[in-house]
């Protein structure tokens, strides 16, 4: 099937390339005959009989030269813009300019020599040519452009207006008029640069500022706004959409993605999104070392387990962009690997999904020896912390011994580095949850110090979007018409994209040394109340008006604000302003914190002994505060 459609694509190439080719042989015959004919007032003389073929093979010879070099034959017709107007231009002009050279040095060779040629000709040829070629190039998109015009669409057509008369407007502007089957129409732009007040651009014309909003949406009867400026920070992006909110109901706000995330600046209607809860955080765009990322994924056999979670996977599609030896996605719920599978792309076929259990030593082994992984990112965990306050055996299973598995594993096999995902709730815990992975920490610091693997862990509060996370409980709530719960009106989190936590991650592990916990710089904390009323207006409702807001207790393990320091570690910068190293505050009483680990793993799979595993989890994280369940066990 794909060997049929790359023939028909090729096909289909030859036959456009030729086209061309053929029409423009005619319209530069056509041309020069053309301006022999007016030059001599619609009677070309005798003279001219003979010599005319050869002035007109030399034409072809110095204009289809000039073509092909500026790439004339690869343009799509129906998309002809002024970049390709411009190719034109310059093959014409200099095609023209080489057959006056031409002609100049032949003027003494026979038949040239017995006649004289116009030089008259020369301009009116080149007027004609420069007309006739481009009139070819751009007739498909006017006569496309034409027809819809005049065609009946099959639904409304919907009224947009554009906020951003920039470079990006202009191009969602011209997308929208040479679509055939769009159903947008763009009634104006609203720009606060004055120089551009009531200017057209495609015919669309400015009709105001940002402040003028409110009375432009009421007056033309606006159905959506588009915000088109992808270098806007996140406070100018929700400074616009409250304005926009004065109009009731105003359900629909689309936005361009930032400049970071647009190929060579380029956008198209493919690009529009609605807004989200991300552009309106207030986080400012992190810059990434993205050379340094490529050298450390380049060419190595990366492992990333948990493959199918939110954090997981959005490992496994990042790390699949820098060009890796192989990656191996890890996982024990295959439909998971099933839907990431689907969701990826992957032409090279370096990416082998894989089933299995981290907790199982054999199943590990069998991965590693057929695979040798150079890079194990580890991103299984179980994270939910009201449920593990119940399942504190499986917490301990999975969190620590399913990461020391690994982490033997990765020694016995020469692993380079052991990157492990932590998290803000591993200070001062609170939780099972929380314990156990400031457990996970302490032993990979103490496995660093036994063979040439690098063990590096990375710490972040929430990522947006994460599967059970309090954004998803709230989309759902909104949904099925809420109520939306929230625990406690001064219930606060620190909140990341998940490509933005990954990056910082795989930034942070390309220049680890091993032995660190890096921090990473999670911006200010939001309120959850301010978060839930946000999402319900994003979803086009009145917080306590149309979607009520109600709230509840605090559930086991929960803290009102999760730390990501304390007073107990402290922080040292790196060379990135987003990345911290905490530092090293190892004791005496945990030096044989190894032999604590072995212990705490061997009672998770025998029966009974929760006593013994908290009593445990306390010498090894003398912080930990257990809740009120767990006071009544020990």
């Amino acid at each position: 099937m794909k060997s049929i459609l790359t023939k028909a694509l090729k096909k289909s190439v030859f036959k456009r390339r030729a086209f061309f080719i053929l029409s423009d042989v005619l319209l530069i015959s056509s041309a020069l005959y053309i301006s022999f004919w007016l030059r001599f007032n619609g009677e070309i003389p005798a003279q001219y009989n003979k010599t005319i073929y050869y002035y007109v093979a030399l034409a072809l010879i110095c204009k289809l030269f000039f073509f092909l070099l500026y790439n004339l034959y690869d343009v799509s017709w129906r998309f002809v813009g002024l970049d390709e107007l411009i190719r034109v231009f310059k093959a014409v002009s200099f095609g023209s300019l080489a057959l006056g050279m031409s002609l100049y040095l032949l003027r003494l060779i026979e038949p040239f020599s017995s006649t004289v040629f116009p030089r008259s000709i020369l301009i009116i040829d080149y007027i004609f040519s420069l007309i006739l070629i481009g009139s070819l190039r751009i007739s498909k998109r006017v006569v496309l452009e034409g027809l819809k015009s005049t065609l009946k669409f099959k639904g409304p057509l919907r009224k947009i207006l554009i906020v951003g008369a920039g470079s990006a407007g202009e191009q969602i502007v011209r997308d929208m008029k040479r679509e055939r089957n769009s159903n947008f129409m763009p009634i104006g732009f609203i720009d606060d640069d004055p120089s551009k007040k009531n200017i057209k651009i495609h015919g669309v014309k400015v009709l105001g500022r940002k402040e003028d909003i409110p009375e432009i949406i009421k007056r033309y009867e606006i159905d959506e706004v588009l915000i088109a400026i992808p270098s806007a920070e996140s406070k100018q992006i929700k400074s616009i959409v409250e304005i926009i909110r004065e109009v009731k109901p105003m359900r629909n706000i689309k936005i361009l993605p930032g400049t970071t995330d647009l190929v060579n600046g380029k956008v198209s209607l493919s690009d529009v999104k609605k807004v989200r809860l991300e552009d309106l955080l207030g986080r400012e765009p992190v810059k990434i070392d993205y050379s340094s990322i490529q050298g450390f994924i380049k060419g190595k056999t990366v492992l990333v387990t948990g493959a199918g979670g939110s954090i997981g996977s959005e490992v496994v599609k990042t790390v699949s962009k820098f060009s890796p030896k192989r990656l191996i996605a890890l996982d024990n719920d295959e439909t998971e690997l099933f839907y990431l599978q689907n969701r990826i792309k992957d032409s090279n076929n370096r990416i082998v999904y894989t089933v299995g259990d981290i907790k199982d030593l054999r199943r590990v082994e069998d991965i590693f020896e057929t695979y040798s992984p150079n890079i194990v990112i580890h991103t299984a965990a179980y994270k939910h912390v009201p449920i593990l306050e119940n399942h504190l055996k499986e917490a301990v299973k999975t969190n620590i011994l399913g990461t020391k598995i690994l982490a033997e594993q990765s020694i016995k096999s020469g692993v380079e580095k052991f990157v492990s995902v932590s998290t803000d709730k591993a200070i001062n815990p609170t939780s099972i949850m929380g314990a156990t992975k400031r457990c996970s920490e302490e032993l990979l610091k103490e496995l660093n110090c036994k063979d040439k693997t690098k063990f590096i862990s990375v710490r972040f509060g929430n990522v947006l979007g994460s599967r059970g996370s309090v954004i998803t409980v709230f989309q759902k709530q909104i949904k099925s018409g809420g109520p939306v719960t929230v625990t406690h009106p001064e219930m606060k989190r620190y909140f990341m994209s998940t490509p933005e936590a990954v990056l910082l991650t795989l930034e942070a592990s390309s220049f680890g040394m091993g032995g660190e916990v890096f921090v990473l710089d999670m911006g200010e904390p939001v309120k959850i109340i301010d978060l839930a009323k946000e999402m319900i207006r994003l979803s086009g409702y009145e917080p306590d008006v149309d979607i009520p807001i109600v709230f509840i207790n605090p559930r086991p393990g929960e803290k009102l604000f999760e730390e990501i320091l304390s007073a107990e570690e402290g922080t040292e910068p790196t060379d990135h302003n987003k990345i911290f190293t905490a530092r090293n505050t190892k004791t005496k009483a945990l030096n044989d914190i190894y032999s604590k680990i072995e212990q705490i793993s061997q009672l998770s799979i025998e029966k009974g002994n929760e006593k013994e595993i908290v009593k445990m989890l306390k010498q090894i994280v003398p912080t930990y505060k257990l809740g009120e369940n767990l006071k009544k066990i020990i």
